[in-house]
């Protein structure tokens, strides 16, 4: 991978540089390009709750302008056979295309003025709007989603770390082009980021403003210290619920942190995948779950270890003892060599498979170069897991264990 700056990509009142990080493999037949700032649903203004997310839909749904066609970016993209999307999380935005290396010079540009650029207007806000509301009002409807906000509430109350990234809808309703105007030109472009294309070769438009660079690249954002987690939920009652999302969370250690890969080997110790302890007990042992998936994410002030079970309401007091004695069992005993060994394996796998498609490999490379503040490779985040031991394993797990709450969404009966 090779480092570069954008020295001048952009002119007028956006005008910003980014570094840009690229993997050059001439064997590939598409060009991605991935585009992160870290900025998210975090850096909403007070009041404001899910500007960042609304902002994203009309950056690539906006008349991209500025001499430019009058088609969004979206439609650009796809008009050429190519594919174009945004995701926003809690500290970091991803914009993303993947198209024909012929067309890798348009695009590249194109994407630079969207993001940079663009052209805000009350018609399109309105239109997003729309589609937002409908996006949080399907999300509503969706326990497993609902309990995922809730236990982020949980763990950092108070926090910007515990709002829920698509926001609230009377708060949306209130949003105006000027507000979101001003939160794109104050802190949107001003948010440290970071540029990837892997592609046969590197679009001209991006090569002739590309400047070698080394050491870090990307400067790391402000943070802020949370307060003490909250005491989580009760269990649910099987009187009045049939089925109950219960998703257990603990912090974990922030982004950049030497112990977050221990955390990580712990994910899939107590994962879905069939080798896992949590599978042989939950499932194969006890049939008290068809619907489980465990992860952990790493944010400038803290981490978040969780883990989603969907299950007869019920079953949760025996699932809920059942995880509490993994952990305890991981934690005091330690994973045997081969469970140890097929967790390293699967966190190194995951990697790699995410390395070998071009458009998920940009996007690996750009939200954790964003994350990390420095240039992210899967060999170093490999290198790092292969250092883990099952007493490191041990130690997180009796992080875990000591700091778990258990956060809960039921199916009325």
């Amino acid at each position: 991978m090779t480092v570069y700056e954008l020295t001048a990509p952009l002119s007028g009142p956006a005008a910003t540089s980014v570094p840009l990080l690229t993997v050059v493999d001439q064997r590939l037949k598409t060009t991605s390009l991935c585009l992160a700032l870290a900025h998210g649903s975090r850096d909403d203004p007070e009041g404001r709750g899910g500007t960042a997310h609304l902002l994203e839909h009309l950056v690539m749904t906006c008349p991209l302008g500025d001499g430019g066609p009058e088609l969004s970016f979206s439609e650009y993209v796809e008009r050429r056979g190519g594919q174009a999307n945004a995701q926003t999380g809690l500290e970091t935005m991803l914009y993303y295309a993947q198209v024909h290396p012929d067309d890798a010079d348009d695009v590249a540009a194109a994407l630079l003025r969207a993001i940079f650029d663009p052209v805000l207007d009350r018609e399109t806000l309105d239109r997003e709007r729309a589609v937002v509301l409908q996006e949080l009002a399907a999300a509503a409807a969706d326990p497993s989603d609902v309990v995922q906000d809730a236990v982020l509430a949980q763990l950092f109350p108070g926090h910007p770390l515990g709002r829920p990234v698509g926001g609230e809808p009377e708060q949306l309703l209130a949003v105006t082009v000027e507000e979101l105007t001003a939160v794109h030109r104050e802190r949107f472009v001003k948010a440290p980021g970071a540029l990837v294309v892997v592609g046969p070769r590197v679009p001209a438009a991006l090569a002739r403003i590309a400047t070698p660079t080394a050491g870090q690249p990307v400067a790391r954002a402000a943070s802020v210290p949370p307060e003490p987690a909250g005491a989580g939920d009760p269990l649910p009652d099987p009187a009045t619920a049939q089925f109950a999302w219960l998703c257990f969370g603990a912090r974990s250690p922030q982004a950049g942190a030497p112990e977050r890969a221990a955390f990580g080997v712990l994910t899939h110790l107590l994962g879905s995948s069939s080798s896992s302890l949590l599978y042989r007990s939950l499932r194969s042992e006890h049939g008290l779950s068809y619907s489980f998936h465990t992860w952990d994410r790493g944010y400038r002030e803290a981490g978040a270890w969780r883990l989603l079970v969907g299950a007869e309401a019920s079953a949760a007091p025996r699932i809920s003892s059942l995880v509490a004695e993994l952990l305890t069992t991981v934690a005091e005993q330690g994973p045997t060599a081969d469970d140890f060994g097929a967790a390293v394996r699967q966190a190194e796998m995951t990697l790699i498979l995410e390395s070998e498609s071009p458009l998920e490999y940009a996007k690996l490379i750009a939200e954790r170069t964003c994350s990390a503040g420095h240039a992210w490779t899967v060999e170093d985040e490999i290198a790092e897991l292969h250092r883990v031991t099952v007493d490191d394993v041990r130690r997180a797990a009796a992080h875990v264990r000591r700091e778990l709450l258990l956060t809960v969404r039921s199916v009325a009966a």
